[in-house]
Order: C-alpha cells, then structure tokens, then sequence
C-alpha cells in the first residue's frame, strides 16, 4: 500500500501553448488536475501527497508569469478552504521561506493554520523548493548547532539530518510520478526519493486522469522492492 505520493506536476506552459493560450494560463488547468490527484489519494487511502509547485529555478521566469501564478495561488487558497476543511485535508508548504512573496507567505500560513487539523490526506506543497538548496540549509543548520554546543558532530546520524530538511517529519515517497515527458528529477526529493519509485509518463499535468493515476498505483504495485535484500 502506498503512504505517500509525490508528483512533478510538469507540462502546465506547454499545454496552454498547444491550446494556443499564454503560457502561464495553464496553471489554471494544472490546478483542476490537483483536484483530481487529490481525489485519487482520498480514494485509495494514501495519506501523504507532495506536489512540486514552484522550484528555485522557477524564480528565473518573467515578472508577469510569477506574479500571475503568486495572485493565482492567493485567490485559489481562499475559494478552496471549505473543500479542504470539508475533505479533512491538511496543508502545508515547504520550501525557502525566505524566498515566499510577502503576500504569498500570509496566505500560505493562514491555509496552514486552518487546515491543520485535518487527518484524512496530508498535502505538502513544495514551493520555491530545491532539494540541493535543502540539503545545504539542513547542512548549515547543523553546523551552526554543532558550534554553539547544542550537538556533537560524532554523534550526528542520518536521523539528525532528516530532522532539519524542510520535509523534516514526512515519510519517505513511495512513489514519484512525472508528468510531460521528461524522466528526471529535476531537483525534487533527491535524497528522500533513494528509494522511491519512479513513473514517468508523456501526458501533460494538466491532462492527468484518475485512469492514469490508476495506471502508475498499478505500475508501483508490480514494482518487486527488496531495498538491497
């Protein structure tokens, strides 16, 4: 059985493009498409859900497709709290914080807060994300606890890392699903995802079906995992 799914949620600018439309309007369809992702996972029980939204490299887009999808976010957190309350679902957002539009922050820590109590799906929302930049805060953070005495580098454990990534908490995914074609990682849950497994598949995130969801559970559930043994 699957805990936790994760997407690369790619495709959104060329599908608005092969529908002839600017390409930042198909983050309008690629939101539709995480309702569906949503439905799947309260469907079969799955109770962690991460969906890359916005890497670190995202930022280098231009000013008018960031701010289209900043106002985005803000006015679809507000429409769609009452179907995450109604649902039980929790949302956080997990990234460099340091980095969040100030606008954007206010909402994200007002969705947090009202959906925090919700247990039956748990949604991460990885946003102005980079798994290096991840690595290298938790990195940096353990140092500076390691300098002021707070811990003992001989005495540091893999746990003691996974404790300061953003993700600090969340289950490893079990499965990673790629959408629009292309089959890497692109800087997502480097090292959460040593063991996941990966599905990677043509359609476009805005175009991803429960069928096709269907499809890759089916796929991961032939996968034959012995981690080694």
């Amino acid at each position: 059985m699957i805990k936790h799914l994760a997407c690369i949620m790619d495709g959104n600018r060329r599908w608005a493009q092969k529908k002839g439309m600017m390409p930042w309007y198909g983050h309008n369809q690629g939101a539709e498409a995480i309702k569906t992702v949503i439905r799947f996972c309260l469907e079969n029980e799955i109770k962690y859900l991460s969906l890359y939204a916005f890497s670190l490299e995202n930022l280098k887009r231009s000013a008018i497709e960031k701010e289209y999808i900043f106002s985005y976010i803000i006015n679809e957190a507000d429409k769609q709290l009452s179907d995450f309350l109604a649902q039980g679902i929790c949302i956080r957002f997990m990234g460099d914080v340091s980095l969040f539009p100030e606008s954007v922050l206010a909402t994200c820590r007002t969705l947090e807060q009202a959906t925090a109590q919700g247990t039956a799906l748990y949604v991460q929302v990885l946003f102005c994300y980079g798994a290096r930049q991840e690595l290298l805060a938790a990195t940096q953070e353990i140092a500076k606890r390691v300098v002021s005495g707070e811990l003992n580098a001989d005495e540091i454990t893999q746990e003691t890392l996974e404790k300061y990534l953003w993700t600090g908490g969340l289950p490893d995914p079990d499965l990673v699903i790629r959408t629009g074609g292309f089959k890497r990682l692109s800087n997502f849950l480097l090292y959460q995802s040593a063991y996941s497994e990966l599905y990677f598949t043509d359609c476009l995130w805005p175009e991803i079906s429960m069928q096709q969801l269907q499809d890759a559970l089916a796929s991961y559930h032939n996968y034959k995992r012995n981690f080694g043994a």
